[in-house]
């Protein structure tokens, strides 16, 4: 479980800016989060060995009363609500304004952890400006230039101590953790609703680790599962306004304490671009991963619906062609419980353990049945496998050209290991590495 830090201030304060500075430090470390270069609103950062997701939030100007302005104004409003600690930025070169005053004033009614920051003040013959924001009643102002990378050390030293320890694990014994995530009224609260609602199935409540989430633990056949929803979304339904872009910090944090994320789509609206950023989410976090396509009983069907729908899913999300996909109905409870059942052995698959004698006859066996091209006339040998991690799965092989084995093969050999040892539903890791000692 990550902390969320917010940044908040007026258009063209360098809120931006600050945010790229932030993610750019320690870049590695830094896991941008895929599918996000094109808005980048999100990243994930490290630094000073504490992790936090860091919100670049719209220009939030308090009286303006255009549609857009007022959009900006709720979107920000989420941010602050999921924040953990908030950076207030301000303009050191154009001074103090009403409409800090005003966003200070609405800031401060939030009780969160609140960092005051003032940018441009790009050297000391600037350094006169920070005074004028003293007037807002605050105690201590940290003057940065984001763009010359000034005060920077200063606001992390601050704003480290603020961010809250990690919550510990859970004590429940469930065999598999699984995180439900997806877009707002795709069914997720439905679908734990339909698990839970069962007769034949125990059930218990207990406090999650994100604010206003409940986790449930449900057994199934013998087998005690949790199911980790993202309650802090439903509480956000009564806003009237469009808040997908804030369903990814839900998702974010509930990925982070699963085994298996189960990606549930609207089977009306079929895969959509946030729900391809979701499922980037589950892949780059090496999660097990199952594709739920929900309220598949109000779908018209023929004898091709299924074929051509799943084919739709495969093209739309390439890179998750190893997860299963299950046509379900929260609603009438189609197929709801075969998510239990698969997500029972993609958990146990995710601490598999491949013998190494076993893994490098499977190389060596693979290499015989389609050898790889050669580089520069000379042959690319493997020498050794091993794995090397689990959840996910992850595997080295030593090379005398590690760089030069090209993606298509690098795929081969990854669907080999899969027909082989299974790994159902789980994105396997490849790494190749160069021999020590060894000419090539």
């Amino acid at each position: 479980m990550k902390p969320v830090v917010a940044i908040v201030g007026r258009e063209n304060v360098g809120k931006s800016t600050l945010f790229n500075r932030l993610v750019g430090k320690n870049k590695a470390v830094i896991d941008d989060l895929p599918g996000l270069t094109r808005d980048r609103n999100y990243a994930e950062v490290c630094s000073r060995e504490k992790e936090f997701i860091l919100i670049d939030t719209g220009g939030f100007e308090p009286f303006r009363p255009d549609t857009i302005a007022t959009q900006i104004r709720e979107q920000t409003q989420l941010a602050i609500e999921e924040a953990d600690v908030i950076i207030f930025l301000a303009d050191g070169q154009a001074g103090l304004s009403p409409s800090d005053s005003e966003i200070v004033r609405m800031l401060q009614a939030a009780a969160r952890p609140l960092l005051y920051v003032v940018n441009k003040i790009d050297g000391p013959r600037l350094s006169h400006n920070v005074a004028e924001f003293f007037r807002l009643g605050v105690e201590a102002l940290i003057p940065i230039s984001a763009k010359n990378n000034l005060g920077i050390s200063e606001l992390l030293t601050a704003l480290t101590p603020l961010l809250p320890a990690p919550a510990g694990e859970e004590t429940t014994a469930a065999a598999v953790k699984i995180a439900i995530v997806g877009r707002p009224n795709v069914g997720k609260s439905s679908l734990i609703n339909k698990i839970v609602g069962e007769e034949r199935l125990l059930t218990d409540e207990i406090p999650g680790t994100t604010r206003d989430a409940i986790d449930t633990t449900v057994c199934f056949k013998d087998q005690q599962y949790l199911l980790i929803d993202t309650a802090g979304i439903r509480r956000k339904s009564r806003v009237s306004i469009r808040f997908e872009k804030y369903c990814i910090i839900e998702a974010l944090k509930s990925l982070d304490r699963c085994d298996v994320g189960i990606l549930l789509l609207d089977a009306h609206e079929g895969v959509t671009q946030q729900d391809a950023k979701i499922a980037h989410f589950i892949y780059a976090k090496g999660k097990g991963c199952i594709i739920a396509v929900n309220k598949w009983d109000l779908i018209t069907k023929d004898n091709t619906t299924h074929g051509s729908y799943l084919e739709k899913i495969r093209y739309e999300l390439t890179f998750l062609e190893f997860a299963p996909v299950i046509f379900l109905s929260a609603l009438t409870g189609l197929r709801v419980f075969s998510i239990l059942e698969c997500a029972l052995r993609i958990g146990s698959d995710t601490r598999k353990r491949i013998p190494t004698p076993h893994l490098n006859n499977l190389i060596a066996a693979a290499v015989r049945k389609h050898p790889p091209p050669s580089v520069k006339g000379r042959a690319l040998k493997f020498y050794y496998a091993a794995q090397i991690g689990m959840a996910p799965p992850h595997f080295v092989i030593f090379t005398n050209y590690p760089r030069s084995v090209h993606f298509s093969y690098q795929r081969y050999l990854i669907n080999q290991i899969r027909e082989r040892c299974g790994f159902e539903g789980i994105p396997i890791r490849l790494s190749f590495k160069q021999r020590s000692g060894k000419n090539s």
